[in-house]
């Protein structure tokens, strides 16, 4: 049954998103706005068939492991409006925590950094998956399974707030009321994809914002604030398939080789924050928003 409504999901999300990646190419098309590249396109859909692959294929595993916690659950949970709602809000919690140290360790950020390599923002990004989360995204769900939401309904409601999560990625939409004081919505994601330091690892929900401001990652878009730049803070100059997902363990792999670092400086380039160096000839995104606040201070 939850693998039936998955599939219904797919049916009717997919002739919405060909509308609008059609009316946003048409949008910026007739206002001379190089949105999209065929080759920054391509390698978004490339980026979701690899993640989609791996989910596919790991899939049997993690609903296996989701089960046996469902099977020991503390609670027995009968479907209604309430279970649904709780569901919701239950999962996106989760998923914010998934979120957040896919930005802020190393190791995660490495699979995650894909999603974040376009130095464009468009529906199309949205596809642009981080391709190996499928084998370690679950962990991050065993609670749910474990207080009684069986694991087909959990992949289900993953898969439809990631519906919402992928028309967020849009820069033709402008601010939405109301709705930004609850709900992630297209100018909170383009402050998390943008590559200034002020924007850096802020705005980590995918539904609802709500879990960003109680702690402490939310960051409105600032109109005063310098132009938005789409992409990571060092653009790749490889964009090659296989570079474009590994060149961040390839990183590691080389930092891990630097002479005269100690076993906790090796460990801190692997699971501390992206940025993080030993010699301090790099920095992380907290470094780079004080650097930047000191410059303004300076100036004021």
């Amino acid at each position: 049954m939850g693998s039936l409504r998955e599939q219904w999901l797919i049916l009717l999300s997919t002739p919405i998103y060909f509308i609008v990646i059609g009316l946003e190419i048409l949008l910026t098309h007739a206002q001379q706005r190089r949105a999209y590249t065929l080759k920054d396109t391509i390698t978004n859909f490339y980026l979701m068939i690899a993640n989609a692959s791996i989910d596919l294929a790991f899939r049997g595993v993690y609903v296996w492991i989701l089960q046996y916690f469902y099977n020991h659950r503390v609670l027995t949970l009968q479907e209604s409006v309430l279970y649904w709602v709780g569901l919701l809000i239950a999962e996106d919690f989760m998923y914010y925590w998934l979120h957040r140290i896919d930005h802020f360790c190393r190791f995660f950020w490495a699979v995650h950094v894909t999603h974040h390599s376009s130095s464009h923002f468009n529906f199309t990004v949205g596809f642009r998956s981080s391709v190996f989360e499928p084998l370690y995204r679950f962990i991050f769900f065993i609670p749910l399974a474990w207080l009684g939401f069986s694991p087909l309904n959990i992949a289900f409601m993953y898969s439809a707030t990631q519906i919402w999560g992928i028309l967020v990625h849009t820069e033709k939409i402008g601010r939405l009321g109301w709705l930004e004081y609850i709900f992630v919505t297209p100018s909170h994601h383009k402050v998390h994809h943008a590559s200034n330091p002020k924007y850096l690892d802020k705005n980590l929900g995918m539904f609802l914002i709500v879990w960003d401001k109680l702690f402490g990652t939310f960051q409105p878009e600032d109109d005063h604030y310098q132009p938005v730049r789409f992409g990571l803070t060092k653009e790749l100059e490889n964009q090659g398939p296989v570079n474009i997902i590994f060149h961040e363990w390839q990183a590691i792999v080389k930092d891990l080789r630097v002479k005269g670092t100690n076993w906790k400086q090796k460990l801190s380039y692997i699971f501390g924050p992206p940025g993080w160096s030993h010699d301090g000839s790099r920095q992380t995104s907290k470094q780079l928003r004080e650097e930047e606040d000191a410059m303004h201070t300076a100036r004021g």
